[in-house]
């Protein structure tokens, strides 16, 4: 019976929640609310509905569904864009995150909830919701607008945020108290473990995808992404971290990859399936009672949200350096929590560290706040109509300066560049050394002992163990040591420039050479009980030739190169499909202007049209760059070029420019065609004596003037299908034609 009754919940809950979000899409409100609100229909605390049965089942579907959610914010995390969202996002990220999380302590202790709920109130209050974000945006039709880039970084740095908190929760959750030295344990752990997932699936996964791409096909493709998803979420349950993070970084390493975007767009079927399920079950924990009961907290925490989330953010944004308007509209558009919220919630409810009221709570308030959220973005520009005139002529000139100030272009001093470089470097072969010592002696070293144990001792066990794991740390350590590659110009440069840097520069040399020793070391001191000083001898010995051998450079110049290459696949294949933009934004990131893709639909006036007979620039003030016309690209069109539907144009203007030009160009127009009083048929005749058809070619026939198609002849048992214009129509052909009746009728006669 329980198949049956999973079978009938599952229906249960697709049924109701297809049926509420199409009247959430009709209201024009995000499709997250219907789910919730299903969830509340079809759950245990309102009875007008089925109810579902297996509710323990229904708990494993939503976890799978916060798996593929998990995958899919992956997919459009990557790391690469950590690095490069900018200033602005990060110093937005920082300020809303810090204060948020404060504000969210606070409050927790006015209510008088314990420690731990307030630090995850804190950590919830924190994080805006992506999905609400990106719903919002495409419905209010400003996605491509300047400021929503910041958000959008914003929200990339505030996703590893939240999964930092949620590793933070689970350490909680097994102390059921704060204990300093294990969240550190646990940050460093997190840290260790998401560098050398990176390292190795930006050096395996490229490579993989693009050996076996010609094999491939979209089936091959999902089944072996998903896999992977799941291979990896079974492996950070074993390092102890949260099937959530698994996924998450299994989808920000293919994020990485040329098939990044293709794996999003098919995965997406599963993740909005899942995803539904998920927030259904969401909605199936609502209680009205609680709610009723604790009206006040939710009240509270409402208000907190949304103006402390708008107020916060919009400070971030005016500390980056960033304009007025711009930080006003940022603010508003990150009032709000949503999907981190439930899994944070979610996870502290599952792991007992808290109580059962507050989680209807949040949901109510991500429920209220997302409802609020399209409202508060169109308030940004009013608000900001009616605030500038209001400034004093000194706040506007000290605004102005600020951000002239803080957008100046600088360029990084050497020793800046050099170190950063260095620390790259370092820490990156220095984790895979540690990844690799560590699989040598919990896995390796124990096989070993296990096979070897009989009919060898363990001193020779230890030595073979010695020299296996010193082979596989052969290349790594070499890259580690040495300068190939990495900013030897500057290194020079500082070297030549002046004697006094040389003490520091030999410093960085000896560290690198310390940290192999100090590795060698470990590895010889685990496999032999021998004097310390034998053993660091030795390591040092081991070092050096590692250091001046030909043999391990050719190694990890291979290796290196290899990585490098996957690195910068997709971005380099960005720079070739999009040159323009690259350049533009790596120039002109600060100003009030920016590039947008304008897609002409089939019903816009400048259909067919030559670009100086539209004088698009004269009345939207926009310049056209680029042309995309399917896999065709047209740099800087001429006046005499047409515009086509479907023509995708790539535009320079600013955010009200160009959204009254895609106003124009996007525009669907439902025109009323009236139905034409025909009838059309497919019939047959034969040709009979006296016909004025007999001895005519078809087109000699003028059958096509009069609106009708020959489209097959039978003569003597023999059909002629699709006949050519030339035919002769003979007598005693039967003729199949296609047409309105009346015209077939004339042709007869």
């Amino acid at each position: 019976m329980g198949e049956i009754h999973l079978v009938s919940d599952l229906a249960i809950i697709l049924i109701a929640a297809g049926i509420v979000t199409l009247l959430f899409k009709r209201l024009k409100q995000p499709m997250v609310l219907g789910y919730i609100v299903a969830g509340f229909l079809v759950g245990p605390y309102f009875d007008v509905l089925p109810t579902i049965i297996e509710k323990e089942s229904v708990h494993q579907w939503s976890e799978i569904g916060v798996i593929f959610l998990l995958f899919a914010l992956g997919l459009e995390f990557s790391f690469k864009k950590l690095m490069h969202v900018g200033s602005s996002a990060l110093i937005t990220a920082g300020t809303e995150v810090v204060t948020m999380f404060s504000l969210g302590i606070l409050v927790g202790y006015l209510l008088h909830w314990t420690m731990i709920e307030s630090f995850m109130l804190g950590g919830m209050l924190s994080m805006s919701s992506t999905t609400i974000i990106i719903k919002a945006f495409d419905d209010l039709g400003i996605r491509k607008h300047k400021f929503t880039s910041i958000v959008f970084g914003t929200l990339v740095v505030e996703d590893i945020v939240a999964i930092v908190m949620m590793v933070l929760v689970s350490t909680v959750a097994l102390s059921k108290e704060f204990a300093g030295i294990d969240m550190l344990y646990s940050i460093v752990k997190l840290a260790f473990f998401l560098v050398l997932w990176f390292l190795v699936g930006i050096y395996v996964f490229p490579s993989f995808f693009q050996k076996a791409r010609k094999w491939m096909n979209d089936e091959n493709l999902l089944i072996i992404s998903i896999g992977f998803c799941f291979g990896m979420v079974a492996m950070a349950t074993y390092t102890g971290f949260s099937a959530a993070l698994g996924a998450f970084i299994m989808g920000s390493i293919f994020a990485e990859t040329v098939e990044g975007e293709h794996i999003e767009k098919l995965s997406k079927g599963i993740k909005d399936l899942f995803g539904a399920i998920f927030f259904v079950s969401v909605g199936m924990m609502v209680d009205p009672s609680v709610l009723v009961e604790y009206w006040f907290p939710v009240l509270l925490l409402t208000l907190s949200t949304i103006f402390g989330k708008a107020f916060f953010s919009f400070l971030g944004v005016l500390l980056s350096g960033q304009d007025l308007r711009t930080a006003i509209q940022s603010g508003m558009s990150l009032a709000q929590i949503g999907e981190f919220a439930f899994i944070i919630a979610t996870l502290g409810y599952t792991l007992g560290i808290m109580s059962p009221h507050i989680y209807p709570i949040i949901v109510a308030v991500s429920v209220i706040s997302t409802f609020t959220t399209p409202y508060i973005i169109r308030l940004a520009n009013p608000l900001y109509e009616w605030i500038y005139p209001r400034l004093s002529s000194n706040t506007k000139e000290t605004l102005a300066k600020y951000v002239t100030y803080s957008n100046r272009v600088t360029t990084s001093s050497d020793w800046k560049q050099l170190l950063r470089a260095f620390a790259v470097q370092v820490i990156g072969y220095t984790v895979i050394c540690v990844g690799i010592i560590l699989f040598m002696f919990h896995f390796v070293h124990p096989f070993l002992l296990e096979k070897l144990n009989v009919w060898m001792p363990n001193v020779l066990i230890n030595l073979f163990q010695a020299l296996l794991t010193i082979a596989f740390l052969f290349p790594f350590l070499k890259g580690l040591m040495v300068n190939r590659n990495r900013k030897q110009d500057i290194f020079l440069k500082l070297w030549n420039e002046n004697k006094v840097t040389r003490g520091g520069l030999m410093s960085l040399l000896l560290l690198r050479v310390f940290i192999a020793v100090v590795l060698v070391t470990f590895v010889l001191y685990s496999c032999f009980t021998h004097s310390y000083l034998f053993v660091i001898l030795v390591a040092l010995a081991i070092v050096l030739f590692i250091l001046f051998s030909r043999v391990s450079f050719l190694h990890y110049a291979k290796i290196e190169k290899r990585f490098i290459s996957n690195l910068h696949t997709k971005e380099e294949l960005d720079k070739q499909q999009k040159p323009l933009r690259t350049s533009f934004y790596s120039h002109f990131a600060h100003q009030n202007i920016h590039l947008a893709v304008v897609e002409t639909s089939v019903d816009s006036p400048y259909i067919g049209q030559k670009i100086s007979e539209t004088n698009i620039k004269e009345a939207f003030g926009v310049s056209i760059i680029k042309i995309i016309r399917g896999k065709n690209f047209i740099y800087l069109p001429t006046g005499e070029e047409r515009i086509y539907p479907y023509d995708q144009l790539l535009v320079l203007g600013n955010d009200e420019q160009i959204e009254r030009l895609n106003t124009v160009m996007e525009q669907k127009e439902d025109i009323d065609i009236p139905k034409a009083n025909i009838d059309v048929t497919l019939t047959s005749f034969i040709v009979q004596e006296g016909s004025s058809l007999i001895g005519k070619s078809i087109i000699q026939s003028g059958i096509r003037n009069v609106g009708c198609m020959i489209i097959g002849i039978e003569r003597h048992n023999l059909t002629i299908m699709n006949p050519d214009s030339s035919e002769i129509i003979q007598l005693a052909d039967i003729i199949w034609i296609v047409g309105d009746k009346q015209n077939i009728q004339k042709t007869m006669c």
